[in-house]
């Protein structure tokens, strides 16, 4: 049985009312607090709580996403709250550090949970006083390196966004078996599809106004999803994701779940020496930190081009023999590998036609 959580929002909320709270009641000690949910209300467990001056605390949460495969998990929440006289609204929401930001500099706390803490906040903030809530995410911008939210342009950390506050998690037979009803429905649409790995395949998917018709999610089941492909009579896959998720069907890894397999900076090594690198470019991608690191590194070195151009014509080869050794048919598989921030790094294969608007 598995088991539900909640999105971050809530236990930023959480905190920032229990600070709250222990402003206007000190002497009260919360172990919890009840959040107010658009379906439901969630009791969200107090770690710590402390009085910084008279009219300022500081609430922590500990996040918890359920059964859900999340980085998130266990990741501390701070949320600073002060109370001070009338400043002209009566809830003013800042972040911190570890608090992602976007393009313009705002602060990326989302629409749903800035009404979030609106509900839950001001029933609590006297008529003449102002609240100000900062939350801080101690690990966010360490944790937020190995997320995509660059390509969201979501800068510096991670987001506060969601649109119900509830994490529900699907069994892994589940979310395939959603995804390959969807594949369905869309190749008796168009028998050429385009696979987004990820919300940033979609939005990069967007950008480049490929049809919502031909759009395919799949998550990390890239290998059962173009069998599936094959075997429901579509002529031609086009790949579409970061190149740290995708460039792993290079080696022969169809689920890109990092729970299962990573290899992906060997994998880029092993690209970097076939095309002519030398040992100190193949150590610097072996010591590097993330993938897109890896390929900050071979963009200085003039190599990122022929090694990525090399390593998606991999993709493609693989891919194609992978569907013809389970589905026993022929299926034209293309590629598109994009960065960290959506720009596209090299295309690959016959389908580019379905990404006309691309400029590499």
């Amino acid at each position: 049985m598995v088991r539900s959580g909640y999105t971050l929002p809530v236990f930023a909320v959480a905190a920032a009312k229990a600070a709250l709270l222990h402003l206007q009641t000190p002497q009260e000690s919360l172990a919890s607090v009840l959040i107010d949910l658009p379906t439901e209300s969630a009791e969200i467990p107090i770690q710590q709580l402390a009085t910084l001056e008279s009219d300022s605390a500081l609430g922590m949460t500990l996040s918890d996403p359920g059964d859900n495969l999340d980085l998130t998990r266990n990741m501390l929440i701070w949320a600073w709250v002060k109370l001070a006289a009338w400043q002209g609204q009566p809830l003013i929401l800042e972040g911190g550090e570890g608090l992602g930001k976007l393009p313009t500099g705002e602060a990326a706390i989302y629409s749903f949970a800035r009404q979030l803490f609106e509900a839950n906040l001001l029933p609590l903030i006297p008529a003449d006083r102002s609240v100000t809530v900062r939350i801080i995410l101690p690990q966010g911008r360490q944790l937020a390196r190995r997320t995509s939210n660059e390509a969201f342009g979501i800068l510096e950390g991670l987001a506060l966004l969601g649109t119900s506050g509830i994490s529900q998690p699907l069994s892994a037979a589940d979310q395939l078996e959603e995804f390959r009803i969807d594949l369905q429905a869309k190749v008796k649409q168009s028998p050429n599809l385009v696979f987004c790995i990820g919300q940033n395949g979609l939005q990069v998917a967007q950008r480049l106004r490929i049809p919502e018709s031909t759009i395919v999610q799949t998550s990390n089941w890239l290998g059962a999803l173009l069998v599936e492909a094959g075997l429901r009579g579509a002529r031609s896959v086009l790949l579409l994701g970061y190149q740290g998720k995708l460039i792993k069907l290079a080696s022969g890894i169809f689920n890109t779940s990092s729970h299962l397999a990573d290899g992906r900076l060997e994998t880029i090594a092993a690209a970097v020496a076939q095309m002519g690198g030398d040992l100190v470019a193949v150590q610097q991608v072996l010591q590097a930190e993330t993938a897109d690191a890896a390929y900050q590194h071979l963009v200085q070195l003039h190599l990122a081009k022929p090694v990525f151009q090399h390593m998606a014509a991999k993709i493609q080869q693989r891919s194609e023999a992978y569907v013809k050794k389970y589905a026993d048919t022929a299926l034209s598989v293309g590629v598109i590998l994009f960065d960290r921030r959506g720009e596209i790094i090299v295309r690959h294969g016959a389908t580019l036609s379905q990404a006309p608007n691309d400029q590499p």
